[in-house]
């Protein structure tokens, strides 16, 4: 989900269901009044006055990431994404960081500490970042308004008819969105900033999927197909009617002029380079992006000896595994035959979500072992939805909003199932559903006393790295018993170990995409259409991969300490709990947090 320039969120010191719009002059003033109650109220209160600000300040501003998070209020409104609304933002940076600046952080208690700390950071990140220009690269095969506007109806409140007339809303609004994407890919263009012309190849048809010859059949009229029977069969019919109208008279012409522009301009004039290094200041915009995904200050050399040691490592637990098996023939051999054999294939998308729904229930009675709080709210498996299968990965997690009813979702890749082997469902589920995304994500969001900011961080390094060191977390709960499973295990490790080699490889080291696609396939068992989706992923993603393996490896650093400190006396429930207890954490604060309660929890024997 594409967030504004500052890209954080706060906890919300009114009630949400008073969250009415506020005008820029209005927020002006308090911040201004902010700034005025220095030395009047005190430092631990203004800073928590400074989060709820700046909280709805963000969600105003970002209709769609209020959507996201169940900030109410704002569902009826796209980001406006205009160059005079992106300058007002990016000079109202300046006001938290005024702000912060006046709160004295030592008169604060050790979790405001935190907290404060966390927010300055993101702060310092946001002011460093506007020097790249990430606006200019509003659309891509990963994501765009070609799928944001049916992901966003899709996750909307759909109970009252207000909530129908909040999508109607949005529909009618889609053309000014697609006509200020326009804007930025044209300004793009110009500058020399686009995606690489190699990655779009899929895009103009992702346009056109949202484009039956019916609009009935759209997916942004899916909301519309069937209402709540509470509402009036009249009424019922007068919605539907509003949303055909917009969708025809508004959203269709806009995605068809999207769809001329990608065609006879964007994608034939986009760059041929692969690497982010290719773009103006690009050698920096890659560190900074390499920086602010891994929390740490690894040079992209470094992250690519790191990930040619762990494929080396991997490779040698793989081939374990083959001999278990007693296959006989080269590595290569082997990747080829799970590939290709059809024993490890489903024939129906229907028998793949129901094992990845069977694994999930498995996965929830082991839970308790392993974790002394759990989350609240519930999860399900649904696929990918038809209009963005093709270009997307093997699966996502998108989560739940509890003041929305709306629970978490592990998306599944049903399109060609050829390509989703059943041996990788186990450590796939895993990481997407428990223990991994939407255990830790749910766990964020039911915190208690932690700034919604923070209960809301998107920090890569430890969500993704967390989500990849559960995979392993499957071994403790009686999981990859079958040899073949605990190999897709080994490839799913592989691949993020691979990830580190190849986006450093392509953006900083001067890969080309085919010497990247083959180490991939030299090295897992991954099949080439997810390994060319991967590869395409890291192109237009630069950087982002990287946090995987780097968070999985501090987290597995950090529980090897733990364990060798305490002894007998190492509980892991208690080192779950503390490690979740506050929410996503940049690796450079997690490791001094966890030491500081390995000496606690010692000096307690």
């Amino acid at each position: 989900m594409k967030r504004t320039l500052i890209g954080w969120a706060t906890v919300c010191a009114v009630t949400w269901a008073s969250a009415a719009p506020v005008t820029p002059a209005e927020f002006d003033a308090d911040f201004q009044a902010s700034v005025a109650s220095r030395g009047k109220t005190n430092d631990a209160v203004r800073l928590r006055q400074l989060f709820d600000l700046e909280w709805r300040y963000e969600m105003m501003e970002s209709p769609e990431a209020a959507t996201y998070n169940g900030f109410p209020g704002q569902n009826a409104r796209w980001s406006d994404l205009s160059k005079a609304t992106r300058d007002r933002q990016r000079a109202e940076l300046e006001r938290p960081i005024r702000v912060l600046a006046t709160i004295d952080r030592s008169a604060l208690g050790a979790d405001d500490q935190l907290y404060h700390d966390l927010f300055q950071r993101q702060l310092t990140l946001a002011k460093e970042g506007l020097r790249f220009p990430d606006e200019l690269l509003p659309l891509n095969q990963m994501g765009g308004v070609q799928r944001a506007i049916a992901q966003t109806l899709s996750i909307m409140p759909a109970g009252k008819p207000a909530d129908f007339a909040d999508m109607i809303a949005r529909l009618e609004g889609s053309g000014k969105l697609v006509q200020q994407t326009l804007e930025l890919l044209r300004e793009g263009l110009a500058r020399g900033i686009t995606p690489p012309r190699i990655t779009l190849r899929d895009v103009p048809q992702q346009v056109l999927n949202n484009l039956p010859a019916k609009p009935e059949d759209s997916a942004v009229f899916r909301p519309f197909r069937e209402l709540p029977a509470s509402i009036p069969a009249a009424e019922q019919a007068a919605l539907r009617g509003r949303a055909l109208a917009a969708i025809t008279n508004v959203f269709y012409p806009g995605f068809r002029e999207l769809h001329r522009f990608l065609v006879e301009e964007y994608v034939p004039k986009s760059r041929e380079a692969i690497a982010a290094t290719a773009l103006p200041d690009g050698e920096a915009w890659y560190a900074f992006r390499a920086r602010r995904s891994t929390t740490t200050d690894l040079t992209p050399r470094e992250i690519h000896a790191i990930g040619q040691a762990e494929v080396q490592r991997i490779r040698a637990e793989m081939a374990k595994v083959i001999a278990q098996v007693g296959f006989q023939g080269s590595f290569a051999e082997f990747l080829q035959f799970l590939r290709t054999d059809r024993q490890f294939y489903f024939e129906r998308g229907t028998e793949l979500l129901a094992g990845y729904r069977d694994v999930s229930k498995r996965v929830d009675l082991q839970l308790p072992k392993l974790f002394g709080r759990l989350p609240r709210l519930p999860y399900g498996v649904l696929p990918i939805p038809s209009y963005a299968e093709k270009s997307q990965t093997t699966a996502y997690y998108q989560p739940g909003a509890a003041s929305y009813g709306r629970p978490g979702v592990f998306y599944a890749n049903t399109y060609a199932l050829e390509t989703r082997p059943k041996y990788e469902m186990e450590a796939l589920t895993l990481h997407e559903a428990v223990p991994g995304h939407h255990l830790q994500i749910a766990l964020a969001q039911e915190l208690d006393g932690v700034p919604e900011f923070q209960k809301h961080s998107e920090t890569t390094a430890f969500v993704e790295g967390w989500a990849l060191y559960s995979e392993r977390l499957g071994e403790e709960m009686g999981f990859f018993s079958d040899p073949y499973a605990k190999f897709g295990q080994l490839t799913y490790e592989m691949w993020r170990a691979i990830r580190l080699v190849v986006d450093t490889g392509m953006h900083s080291l001067g890969w080309s995409r085919e010497q990247a696609i083959e180490f991939f396939k030299a090295n897992a068992a991954k099949t080439e259409h997810d390994i060319v989706v991967e590869v395409d992923r890291y192109i237009v993603w630069p950087g982002q991969a990287l946090a995987y393996k780097l968070g999985e490896l501090k987290i597995r650093e950090l529980r090897a300490l733990a364990e060798k400190e305490l002894g007998e006396r190492f509980d892991v429930r208690r080192f779950h709990d503390e490690l979740l207890g506050k929410g996503a954490l940049p690796l450079d604060v997690l490791e001094p947090r966890m030491k500081a309660w390995i000496g606690r929890e010692k000096s307690s024997q």
